[in-house]
C-alpha cells in the first residue's frame, strides 16, 4: 500500500533533511518531524551529543519536547544522503568590515551536493538571510559544480525566509506565515504543502525566490531603521534633560504612532541583515544613506550609554554590568553590544565585573575574553548597570539592586525596568 500523497508530492514518507540546529534549525526540525521522517544535521558534536540527552542551550526547544520528539540528530553528513527535501538553516554574519559573509552558507551547500540523489529530484532549501540573488547565483551554482548534478533537471531550488525571534514564545515557528518561494511553481507549490504542516498561520508563497530573499532582508532593516530613529530622539532628549520614556509615552497615545523602543542592537538578524541589504544596493551603484544611517547610530549607541555612565561617575572605579546576551531572556551571545558598552567603560579606566544567569561562561570567554560572575556579588560598585533585563534581574528588589550602589554611585536602568524608588537616594540613578 502507498503513502498518502497530495497533488504536488509531498507525503508521510517525504524525507527531510535540516541541516543547521541552532535557534532557526532546531524548532523547525523539531516540528517537521511531527509529520515526516526528519534528520537534523549539525557539524558541532557537542550539540549534537547534547540534544541527544535533551538538552538545548539554545533554549528555544524544552527538553520534553525533545525527549518526545521522533527527530533524529547527527553530526555526519552521510545520514542526510536521498532525502526529498533539504532546508539549509545556517548563520550569514558579517566579516569585520560588515561585509556579507557567506563562507558558512557555502559550506553547508557543499556539504548539501554530496547528499543529492537525482532520481529523487530533490528540492534544496535555503532559510539563511541573503540578499537577492544569493539563493540560485551563488548556492546553487555551488550545488551543481560540486554535484555534477543539472539544476532545474536533478534537483531544485526553494527559499522561505526564517522568522524567529530567540526567546518569543509567541511568534515561533507553528505560528508565524511561512514566505515560500521555489524556482518553478510547481516547486513552490510543494514547499508550500510542505511548511503547512509546520505552521498553522499558512504559508505566503512569494513570486520569486529573489522576492522572497528581498523580503527577508528589508523585514529586519526596517526595524533596525525605526530603532535608530528613537535611539537618535533618546540622545535629543538627553540634551533637553527629558526621560525619554515619558516622550514615548505621550507620543504612543496617538493610535498611527509605532511603538519602538530604544537601546542596544545586536544579534544575529537586526544588527547584522541591513549590511546584505546594503551590500546589494552599492553593487548596484546605489548609495544606502538611509540603511546605513540607521546602523551607524544603532552601532555607536553602545558607547554613548557608556560615556553617559561615565559622565555621571567621571572618577575611574568599579562597575558592575548585569547581563551580557543581546537580548533578555535568551543565552544568545552573537554580536552582543553590551560587549561594547564594557569596551568602553574599561577604556575610560573603570574597572569592569559582568555577571548575566543565562550566558555560556565558556562562549562569553572565547567570544569577548569576559570571565562571568558565577553569583551576584554582595561588593558595592561605582557604577552597576542593568543592560540586560533577564527575569532574573526584574525579580529583584529595588533594595538588592540599590545595595550594590556605593554612596554617590550611578544606578544605570537601560530599558527603565525600575522606575525611581527611595531605595537609590544614595546613588544617582540613569536611564535614556
Amino acid at each position: 500500500m502507498t503513502a498518502p500523497e497530495d497533488h504536488v508530492g509531498i507525503s508521510v514518507e517525504t524525507r527531510v533533511v535540516v541541516i543547521g540546529l541552532g535557534y532557526v534549525g532546531l524548532p523547525l526540525a523539531v516540528r517537521l518531524a511531527t509529520h515526516f521522517p526528519t534528520i537534523g544535521i549539525d557539524r558541532d558534536a557537542r550539540r549534537v551529543a547534547s540534544l541527544r540527552v535533551g538538552y538545548d542551550h539554545c533554549g528555544e526547544v524544552t527538553p520534553d519536547v525533545l525527549a518526545a520528539s521522533e527527530l533524529a540528530v547527527t553530526d555526519d553528513p552521510a545520514a542526510g544522503n536521498g532525502a526529498d527535501i533539504y532546508i539549509v538553516t545556517v548563520p550569514t554574519p558579517v566579516d569585520e568590515d560588515n561585509r556579507p559573509d557567506l563562507s558558512l552558507l557555502l559550506t553547508a551547500s557543499t556539504a548539501v551536493a554530496g547528499m543529492l540523489d537525482p532520481v529523487r529530484r530533490p528540492i534544496v532549501v535555503y532559510e539563511s538571510t541573503v540578499y537577492p540573488g544569493v539563493t540560485e547565483n551563488e548556492c546553487g551554482a555551488v550545488l551543481a559544480q560540486v554535484s555534477g548534478l543539472v539544476r532545474g533537471r536533478d534537483f531544485f531550488l526553494g527559499y522561505s525566509p526564517e522568522r524567529i525571534n530567540p526567546g518569543d514564545r509567541v511568534h515561533s515557528v507553528d505560528r508565524i506565515i511561512k514566505v515560500v518561494a521555489g524556482e518553478t511553481p510547481e516547486v513552490t507549490a510543494r514547499l508550500c504543502a510542505l511548511y503547512d504542516k509546520v505552521t498553522d498561520a499558512g504559508t505566503y508563497p512569494a513570486a520569486s525566490i529573489r522576492v522572497a530573499e528581498a523580503a527577508k532582508v528589508i523585514e529586519n532593516a526596517q526595524r533596525d531603521i525605526n530603532i535608530a530613529f528613537v535611539n537618535e530622539v533618546a540622545q535629543i532628549m538627553a540634551r533637553l534633560d527629558l526621560s525619554v520614556w515619558d516622550v514615548l509615552a505621550a507620543a504612543r497615545t496617538k493610535w498611527n504612532f509605532l511603538p519602538f523602543q530604544p537601546g542596544l542592537v545586536g544579534g544575529h538578524c537586526i544588527g547584522i541583515d541591513p549590511y546584505y541589504l546594503s551590500h546589494c544596493a552599492e553593487a548596484l551603484g546605489h548609495s544606502p544613506a538611509v540603511i546605513l544611517a540607521g546602523r551607524t547610530t544603532n552601532d555607536a549607541m553602545a558607547h554613548w550609554v557608556a560615556d553617559r555612565l561615565c559622565e555621571a561617575v567621571p572618577t575611574p572605579g568599579c562597575a558592575l554590568v548585569l547581563g551580557l546576551t543581546f537580548k533578555e531572556n535568551v543565552a544568545d551571545l552573537r554580536n552582543s553590544k553590551v560587549a561594547d558598552v564594557i569596551a568602553r567603560l574599561r577604556d575610560h579606566g573603570h574597572r569592569v565585573e559582568v555577571h548575566d544567569p543565562r550566558a555560556d561562561f565558556a562562549e562569553a570567554r572565547a567570544e569577548y575574553g569576559i570571565d562571568l560572575l558565577g553569583s551576584l556579588p554582595e561588593t558595592k560598585y561605582d557604577i552597576v548597570f542593568l543592560a540586560v533585563p533577564h527575569d532574573e534581574y526584574r525579580a529583584l528588589s529595588p533594595e538588592r539592586l540599590a545595595a550594590m550602589v556605593r554612596d554617590g554611585g550611578v544606578f544605570g536602568d537601560l530599558k527603565n525596568v525600575f522606575p525611581s524608588s527611595p531605595a537609590f537616594a544614595h546613588a544617582r540613578r540613569w536611564t535614556l
